[in-house]
């Protein structure tokens, strides 16, 4: 059986909707805890995906965190193989690093439920298929990724013009469609914005379910077709 590898870089940091989407697929789901010491696997045989997930640091502190340097490799592999990749929020600016581009300080520092809209791009990438042009949803990032050379930009926002890419077979998403109310509760049950974004996930949960359903089913679709756009690595 084919597998989807899941990197972590936080425990508090999990896969959300999007690993409860993927555990009910035809494949096997392998998390690996980077935050906690495990090895990603070299080799690529067998690998249907590589989904990078988010965390507290920046895609920069590898002396702190010397398994970024590990990750910024292997997703290059991956990339240059062809392999669908999905990244969200540092899984993206990951990703952005992996193909050569820059990470560096957005214009500000967006934390709680904003909108994004997608670029003419956007609207016609498969990622997007059938999503609003605009819609709402969790960021929390003080970083943001720059297009890599070849890439493609699919989504901005007002705050932060750079909110989802496309690079060959790899797609970065900054902000979080795959939260939780329990994963929430985790990242904001101490923090001055925790009420408002608790108050608003009760309203916008419905609507943020069907929107993250759509794009999981969108990213698997390009998983099952066995499209291999390989890439020509770090520009």
């Amino acid at each position: 059986m084919e597998k989807v590898l899941v990197l972590l870089h936080a425990e508090s940091e999990g896969a959300g909707t999007l690993g409860s989407f993927l555990v009910v697929r035809p494949v096997q789901v392998k998390k690996i805890r980077l935050y906690g010491g495990e090895e990603i696997p070299r080799a690529l045989d067998g690998l249907a995906a590589v989904v990078s997930m988010g965390g507290p640091m920046n895609v920069y502190e590898e002396e702190r965190y010397p398994f970024l340097r590990q990750e910024t490799q292997y997703l290059e592999r991956v990339i240059r193989a062809g392999i669908p990749v999905l990244g969200i929020c540092l899984g993206a600016q990951m990703i952005a690093k992996a193909c050569g581009a820059a990470v560096r300080k957005a214009p500000v520092k967006e934390v709680g439920w904003h909108e994004i809209s997608l670029t003419d791009a956007g609207r016609v990438d498969p990622l997007f298929s059938d999503l609003p042009d605009t819609f709402r949803v969790l960021q929390w990032h003080e970083d943001m990724f720059e297009v890599p050379k070849g890439g493609i930009l699919l989504a901005t926002s007002e705050a932060c013009p750079h909110q989802a890419f496309r690079y060959a077979n790899a797609y970065g998403l900054q902000f979080h469609a795959e939260v939780t109310s329990q994963m929430l509760s985790t990242w904001f049950g101490a923090a001055e914005e925790g009420p408002e974004v608790l108050k608003e996930f009760d309203v916008v949960e419905d609507d943020l379910f069907d929107l993250a359903t759509r794009l999981y089913a969108n990213f698997w679709s390009l998983v099952r077709s066995g499209r291999r756009v390989v890439s020509a690595g770090r520009s």
